[in-house]
């Protein structure tokens, strides 16, 4: 855990100054809503799709730690990074466009949600694959909160319920991977949440892996609360690497950003957080641990439901909500910073109620 994490912020650290000369040697900087605040017109131009970095430090971060430990890379990592580089795929196609098009709007909204439909999709039925010597499989067929609920899709019968699962699945991806995106807004906002709120998975999955159901010698008078997660220890190690990955980058990415991660980076994170949750068996408790992402979905959706009800009137100056107060006249650092402690103290939340819901079995 700590040599991939340690590999991976090494590589984000030192190796996003040269990727800053290539994007902008490439052209690929950073285009301005005209709509925005007015602040924010000076970013223009600055290296954008830094999410490529962040990704090719977990790849390697990742890579490395197994390669130079011995280890053989496990099913649910895999995964991770399966939904993060397809996710960070369609995010790059998304910038890619910006720059060609020379404006701020890439790919239109339905084809952005069906590129995630799809890899979506394509990760549901995987993650139903793969059974370990106990026949536990990475994913699962329950809707999940803490641990599995008895809510099973497989009521709907084989065919039915694995399409419920993959609509489930889609719906829990692209959830999250547009709600990291909306807040990629201000320098480092996307970034510092994403540090807690993944960090975040390394406490549970290593708390799960301590307390798993398959664990060695687990003590009979906790066994009956055991956690039914194929490999915990293994999400744990490659949240970990994703968080060094961040905190490399948040390095150049904190105000004033050198570079931006662009919705390349966006897209990756949300879906890594979403895979974290899938396979840890946590799916509803990411509304916690996600909560700051939940909010600025939230204001967005408000925002465009009122504006319409209403026939164009606002609740906010501005959506998602950090541009709100940005308008209100807060300095760009103080809502970042604000907003990382409202992200802070709902994670916090959520693995405090992961932790009570172990004691109070």
């Amino acid at each position: 855990m700590l040599l991939g994490a340690a590999i991976a912020l090494a590589f984000s650290l030192f190796m996003t100054p040269l990727f800053i000369r290539m994007f902008k040697r490439l052209g690929w900087g950073q285009f301005i809503r005209d709509d925005g605040p007015q602040s924010h017109h000076s970013k223009r131009g600055t290296a954008s799709m830094g999410g490529i970095v962040v990704i090719l430090a977990t790849v390697i971060g990742y890579f490395g730690a197994t390669l130079l430990t011995g280890e053989a890379p496990t099913a649910s990592p895999m995964l991770v990074l399966f939904l993060m580089v397809g996710l960070g795929l369609i995010g790059f196609l998304d910038d890619f466009s910006k720059t060609r098009k020379q404006r701020s709007l890439g790919l239109g909204p339905w084809a952005k949600l069906g590129g995630q439909a799809v890899v979506a999709g394509v990760f549901a039925v995987l993650t139903l694959q793969f059974p370990n010597q106990y026949g536990l499989t990475p994913g699962s067929t329950k809707i999940s909160f803490i641990r599995e609920l008895p809510i099973d899709f497989m009521v709907l019968g084989a065919v039915g319920g694995v399409i419920a699962v993959i609509l489930w699945t889609a719906l829990i991806v692209a959830g999250t991977s547009n709600g990291v995106n909306m807040a990629d807004g201000l320098d480092g906002l996307a970034t510092g949440s994403s540090i807690l709120a993944i960090g975040s998975f390394v406490i549970m999955g290593f708390w799960q892996s301590n307390q798993s159901c398959v664990a060695l010698n687990l003590d009979p008078a906790v066994a009956y609360k055991c956690y039914d997660v194929r490999d915990p220890f293994d999400l744990a190690v490659i949240a970990a690497i994703i968080v060094g990955a961040l905190i490399g980058f948040l390095w150049w990415n904190t105000s004033p950003a050198q570079v931006f991660m662009g919705d390349t980076g966006s897209l990756a994170l949300g879906g890594a957080l979403a895979a974290l949750a899938i396979l840890s068996r946590t799916e509803l408790l990411l509304l916690l641990i996600g909560g700051l992402f939940v909010i600025e979905v939230g204001s967005v959706a408000m925002q465009n439901l009122y504006f319409k009800a209403t026939k164009g009137k606002r609740i906010f100056l501005m959506s998602p909500l950090h541009h709100h107060f940005e308008l209100k006249g807060w300095a760009e650092v103080t809502v970042v910073v604000r907003f990382w402690i409202i992200g802070g103290l709902l994670v916090a939340a959520g693995v405090g109620s992961f932790y009570l819901e172990w004691l109070s079995q």
